[in-house]
């Protein structure tokens, strides 16, 4: 029977050392299919146990060039994309403080003679020619020497990659020039020209391309971790007659477990005794607390508000709803990504072909070049490898992201990583999460209807008696009179009846209020109300009344309302094309009078969080590309499992750290902004890559030298440089265009 397992994989850097060892593990006897993540640098291998095994597993993956460890290993390094960023940036920097002086003191000369005059005013021609020796160096050995590594790596498995292109292209560059300051004699007369400047510039501009692509790529494990953190590490058990203190992992079933105000619940389990109000937004999304009393069903994870209960575990370990969750989360992540970065795609064959052409551009030249061939040839070859080198293709991705993140970050919109933008550009369905996505995620008065007598005397009345209780309804109507100015008096008597409502004395007044199973209880008649309670129930809302001195005389709804700009982006989102759906816990009833609200048409209600990830992968088999919107817990498995998960950054650090796409205001315009970005951000970098590989495909003959034989011009290394630098410069200053997006709608601050 076949088996599943799942391990890290370290030193991948593209989509090429993806397909690398992909190869390398179908190639094992006995495994039938493996997947390999590059944002997650993990592994899914399906297998026979009885051919193979994982250590044979490993072992051919270190053989490919790379490091198979334990995800828990993994877990903990998991600061090693920190460290691997703070690295590369140092680089950088150091990389960039030798390659300004250096293009300064070879090119200052030819774009500014008075500057040359300057410089041999103060040293001779050769001084300089060794200070461009002394600062190239460091930045070829030291700052790149991780393309040496990567790129005999790729070499010495006959899989050559964007690593060996660098590598021989900077060094062809370099050593040329090195050559031509120790041997000039060697070189055709005019040709013994130093390139260090190009050298240097290739692994500068490479080395931040690398950074900023470190930088997009979001932590995708801190996910895992902060859910994992959510599980206490012990809890309260009863143990021969009294409660202790017991690591969680010790917890059974059928253990009676105890828990206080504030705490989190430690396992999943039933209410013995007491009663509480608990926090369950972490599971269902909801901001209003529960009430649990005996025979209450207790999530693990969720968090106790007021009160002391007990209960009896019943899903302990994996089995409980947050192992569950966790377990969601990580299999989405684990999944290959929907999209590979074009650059590694095509540089899957173009390298192999720009190395085979300079092969055969020395070849031609030795073969029938004038004298001298040696140095026809190689100034040839080497004019192909530098003109050749993939800076532009390697920029064209990352400076469109960093300009497109960073307008994203000024007008609200968080990319967590760099593929983000090209995804979210190509969904064509976005599934919207409810309450604290479409709606304001806290329970307010919205409707107050008064049969006779001043509405705020009757609300200050209502709201005094309410301020007795700590059910979020009645913090509700507290805030609403609060707002409105008016002074609550003190209450003579107070009494909850239990499940149906509450009745006290305000000023040597009556006041009782409730819901209509309560007025009915009571004797009151509702009939004054009855039109109005009808059109609440249709709007989703729950009415509630309030009887003063024996007479009923109010009806209020309490309700999630619609947050300012929903419809709007709703609208919005029609008007790009994108088909829009709505995941929710919510009865049908009010999910569909939410969804008529802000004019959604597809609504998907009373689905439980582990279902909400399956949804996504319904739309998805329909050959939809989708972007869930969410802002709890719950919301995690979706968000991982959708092509883009946007959280709102107004949500739970959770679902922040398990989208890839974060509306920082809270406010849904933000994503019609965040898509708009994206398409424009995916159209620079097209144009990009059709400029860099049309510049290649121009450029390359001309520095194999098909032009000699008909104007006698050969293109020298120095120019087949600054054609290079030219292609960079315009392929980054297409992408700096991406500062002036506008957003289409007005974003309200957070």
């Amino acid at each position: 029977m076949s088996e599943q397992v799942r391990f890290g994989v370290q030193g991948m850097t593209c989509a090429a050392c993806v397909g690398r060892v992909e190869r390398t593990l179908t190639r094992q006897p006995g495994v039938e299919a493996a997947t390999v993540n590059l944002a997650t640098e993990q592994a899914v291998v399906t297998f026979d146990p009885a051919t193979v095994d994982v250590a044979a597993m490993k072992a051919a993956v270190h053989d490919a060039g790379y490091e198979a460890v334990d995800l828990d290993d993994a877990a903990a390094d998991g600061d090693a994309r920190d460290r691997e960023q703070a690295e590369l940036k140092r680089l950088v920097l150091l990389s960039a403080l030798c390659t300004a002086p250096l293009v300064a003191v070879a090119m200052g000369p030819m774009l500014l003679p008075a500057f040359g005059n300057a410089m041999h005013a103060v040293l001779p021609a050769n001084a300089w020619h060794w200070l461009e020796l002394l600062l190239a160096t460091p930045v070829q050995f030291y700052t790149g020497r991780r393309f040496y590594r990567q790129g005999w790596a790729e070499i010495r498995h006959l899989n050559p990659g964007m690593s060996t292109l660098v590598m021989m292209g900077s060094s062809a560059a370099y050593f040329y020039s090195v050559l031509a300051i120790l041997a000039p004699g060697l070189f055709p007369a005019g040709t013994a020209n130093l390139y260090f400047e190009a050298s240097a510039t290739i692994i500068t501009l490479i080395l931040a391309g690398k950074y900023l692509e470190a930088r997009a790529k979001g932590r995708t494990s801190a996910a895992i971790r902060k859910l994992m953190e959510l599980q206490p590490g012990s809890a309260r058990v009863e143990r021969g007659g009294e409660f202790v203190d017991l690591p969680i992992d010790e917890v059974v079933r059928d253990d009676r477990i105890r828990v206080r105000p504030g705490e989190r619940i430690p396992v999943d389990g039933t209410v013995i005794d007491g009663n509480s109000y608990v926090d369950v937004s972490m599971v269902t999304g909801e901001p209003i607390p529960v009430e649990v009393t005996s025979g209450s069903e207790v999530v693990g994870g969720t968090i106790n508000k007021n009160g002391t209960f007990s209960f009896r575990a019943t899903r302990v370990g994996a089995d409980t709803v947050l192992a569950r969750i966790i377990n969601m989360v990580e299999e989405a992540q684990a999944g290959k990504p929907p999209i590979q970065l074009l650059a590694d795609r095509i540089a899957g064959v173009f390298v192999p072909v720009v190395i085979v052409v300079a092969a055969i551009t020395f070849a031609i030249w030795m073969w029938i070049g004038p004298d001298p061939v040696l140095n026809y040839a190689f100034v040839a070859a080497v004019s192909v490898l530098v003109i050749a080198c993939p800076c532009a293709m390697g920029l064209a991705t990352p400076t469109a992201i960093m300009v497109g993140t960073g307008k994203g970050a000024e007008t609200g919109t968080l990319f967590r990583q760099g593929t983000a933008l090209e995804t979210l550009a190509r969904v064509d369905t976005v599934a919207l999460d409810k309450t604290g996505t479409l709606t304001r995620g806290e329970p307010q008065l919205t409707d107050l209807h008064v049969e006779g007598d001043d509405e705020d005397a009757v609300l200050a009345l209502i709201a005094a008696a309410e301020d007795n209780s700590e059910h979020p309804v009645a913090r509700a109507l507290v805030a609403a009179a609060r707002a409105r100015g008016l002074v609550l008096r003190e209450t003579e008597s107070f009494d909850a009846v239990p499940g149906f409502g509450l009745n006290a004395v305000v000023a040597g007044h009556r006041v009782e209020v409730g819901a209509d199973r309560y007025m009915a209880r009571l004797g009151y008649g509702l009939e004054a109300f009855a039109g109005s309670a009808r059109q609440l129930a249709d709007e989703g809302k729950t009415p509630l009344y309030a009887a003063i001195d024996g007479r009923a005389v109010a009806m209020l709804a309490v309700a999630d309302p619609l947050k300012d700009g929903s419809r709007e982006a709703i609208d919005a989102l029609h008007d790009l094309g994108l088909q829009v759906a709505m995941v929710t816990g919510d009865n049908a009833r009010t999910a569909r009078a939410i969804a008529r609200q802000a004019g959604i048409d597809t609504v998907l209600a009373e689905v439980l969080p582990e279902q909400k990830a399956n949804e996504v992968k319904r739309l998805q088999s329909g050959g939809l590309r989708v972007a869930f919107v969410g802002d709890g817990i719950n919301d995690a498995p979706a968000l991982a499992q959708s092509d883009v998960g946007v959280a709102i950054g107004t949500g739970t650090d959770i679902a922040i750290e398990a989208g890839d796409v974060i509306l920082m205001s809270g406010d849904l315009r933000g994503i019609v902004n965040a898509i708009a970005l994206s398409r424009r951000t995916l159209r620079t970098i097209r144009n990009n890559f059709i400029w860099a590989y049309a510049y290649n495909v121009a450029l390359i003959p001309v520095a194999a030298g098909v032009l000699f034989p008909f104007v006698g011009v050969l293109l020298s290394p120095m120019l087949a440089a600054a054609a290079m630098s030219l292609s960079s410069v315009f392929v980054v200053t297409n992408s700096l265009r991406l500062r002036g997006f506008e957003p289409a709608l007005r974003v309200a601050e957070s």
